[in-house]
């Protein structure tokens, strides 16, 4: 998910957005604990995803 999409979402879609990615996180870890996963580069692709969301959905909150 590019920035711009990011900044593009409401504050409900950004906090949907990250409870499932959240759980996708926990879902890769899991899976990489249980047997190596194909490309465990997603884990930390999907960390950082949830940053962003979370630093977008931060200062949209600051706006108001």
């Amino acid at each position: 998910m590019k920035n711009v999409e990011i900044k593009g979402l409401t504050l409900a879609e950004l906090t949907e957005k990250i409870g499932s990615e959240g759980e996708a996180l926990r879902k890769l870890k899991f899976a990489h604990q249980v047997s190596a996963i194909e490309n465990p580069m997603r884990i930390k692709e999907t960390r950082r995803l949830i940053a962003r969301l979370k630093t977008e959905l931060k200062a949209k909150e600051s706006q108001k």
